[in-house]
């Protein structure tokens, strides 16, 4: 290693350009030949040159850096959604530095307010409290574009990354319904949030549009951890039974394998079973669980494209909010059947 501290002056020297032509390459500009960046690149290397990132966020007014709060990250899909994101992100030069709601609407107060002050470029979020009003109105007064995660606020100006449950749980009833199933319980967490909202509504029309009543199968757990093992045992123990199941994360879908094989049906002969959501749990599982899925890689392309256009100037930030809708894939596996 050098002791002297490596400056850009002392990688245009040795890369044989301008201090001008080095900085290009250092800031990713696009107008720089190939050549030149090759020799700057190589001098870099050779100087091991470490940028400084404060006095560059100083001259470009830009951190590269992308706050990211979701409401808990103990739930598999932000974590894999947050992973997508930062190899995402990473490909343009950002970091994303994370922050962990908790369901709590101070804290996520708390974690806007910094991602404002350490002057993040930008903010994907997931917020637990989609209608507190303290949350719309930090959000319209932070100056940076802000892309929410599947949630609805429509009085902000952020736009939006959204995922169509209605249409996945409709699938999900309608093959379910193909199979002679009628009695199907949904089992997810107990939160006012859109996905929640969402696959309720799903999960009711499709029904209505099958011409069923939706029965009275809708359990909701307080947490996304919580077990759904005595309530979905009390169901099945109980005079109209339930045939299948969907239900929403892996702990919730662990508790509700352990009743059903409590009560001695097997999956599927006897019970079906879809996940919403896919994971390593759904995918090795015996039988392997079907399973609502979105594209990771594509549903973290969609919302880098939404900020980097607000970022770039491609979309001016005063320009109306903008909604993407992501798609469900079922992914069949063997856990349902036709009932017996």
């Amino acid at each position: 290693m050098q002791d002297k501290k490596i400056r850009i002056q002392d990688v245009a020297a040795m890369a044989g350009v301008s201090v001008g032509s080095a900085s290009r390459v250092l800031n990713q500009a696009a107008n720089v030949s190939p050549d030149v960046r090759a020799k700057v690149e190589h001098a870099m290397a050779q100087l091991e040159y470490q940028p400084s990132h404060t006095a560059r966020a100083l001259r470009s007014r830009s951190s590269r850096t992308i706050g990211c709060m979701f409401s808990d990250i103990t739930n598999p899909l932000y974590a894999r959604a947050f992973r997508t994101l930062e190899d995402a992100f990473r490909a343009d030069g950002y970091m994303l530095l994370l922050a962990h709601g908790l369901n709590d609407v101070e804290r996520e107060l708390e974690s806007l307010r910094t991602f404002q002050t350490r002057g993040m470029d930008g903010v994907i979020c997931a917020p637990g409290h989609e209608r507190a009003p303290e949350l719309v109105a930090l959000m319209n007064s932070m100056s940076m574009p802000i892309v929410l995660y599947d949630r609805e606020m429509p009085d902000t100006r952020a736009d939006a990354l959204l995922f169509d449950h209605v249409r996945g749980m409709k699938d999900a009833c309608n093959q379910l319904f193909a199979f002679g199933h009628e009695r199907i319980a949904l089992a997810l967490w107990n939160a006012d949030s859109r996905p929640v909202r969402k696959r309720i509504e799903g999960y009711k029309a499709a029904y209505c549009a099958a011409g069923m009543e939706p029965p009275d199968l809708i359990l909701r757990q307080p947490t996304p951890t919580s077990s759904v093992y005595e309530d979905l045992l009390r169901m099945l123990e109980g005079p109209a039974p339930p045939t299948a199941l969907i239900a929403q994360g892996t702990h919730i879908l662990v508790s509700a394998l352990r009743a059903v094989a409590r009560t001695g049906r097997r999956v599927p002969q006897d019970f079906s079973v879809v996940s919403i959501g896919d994971s390593d749990f759904t995918q090795t599982h015996d039988p392997p669980i079907t399973a609502l899925r979105t594209d990771a890689e594509l549903v973290a392309a969609h919302a880098k494209a939404l900020l980097l256009d607000r970022l770039s100037g491609r979309v001016q930030i005063v320009a109306p909010p903008r909604t993407v809708v992501a798609p469900y894939a079922l992914i069949e596996r063997a856990s349902w059947a036709t009932r017996r």
